[in-house]
């Protein structure tokens, strides 16, 4: 079952998938509290185990007018392989069907371009190291 959840509840996957051995603090993305936000997870029963995070944001690198780009998509390690990340996603491009010429971007971990490509994203650019987390590449796909 997916449903909307707050920031604060990503952490409980943000931080052991995306930054583990980091303080909590880290877990915190710039915009994760505005209202334009929408966090979203995926529960097995009670327990949180896949959750992502859709914002509006444009960057000048891309035409496009109206763009969203995703953060923080983490499935739980005990969870993974099972669907729950393609079903997160399939959940934001429904989200996104209601909006006129949405252009989706985000950026990808290396490990994760096979499984964004099988699912229709297409890679951009070469790839480009964010800090102490890897090597990344922006992708994106349009919805018309």
């Amino acid at each position: 079952m997916i449903r909307e959840i707050s920031a604060f509840e990503t952490y409980a996957v943000r931080q052991p998938v995306l930054r583990p051995g980091k303080p909590v603090e880290s877990c915190y993305f710039e915009g994760d509290d505005s209202p334009a936000t929408k966090h979203f997870g995926f529960f097995d029963g009670e327990q949180l185990v896949g959750i992502v995070s859709l914002f509006e944001s444009s960057i000048r690198f891309f035409r496009e007018k109206n763009q969203f780009q995703i953060r923080g998509m983490a499935v739980l390690a005990s969870h993974q392989k099972k669907g729950i990340g393609e079903a997160l996603m399939q959940h934001i491009e429904n989200e996104l069907q209601q909006e006129k010429n949405a252009f989706l971007w985000f950026n990808a971990r290396e490990s994760a371009v096979g499984f964004y490509r099988k699912i229709g994203y297409e890679t951009l650019g070469d790839p480009f190291d964010i800090g102490d987390i890897g090597t990344h590449y922006v992708m994106c796909k349009k919805f018309e």
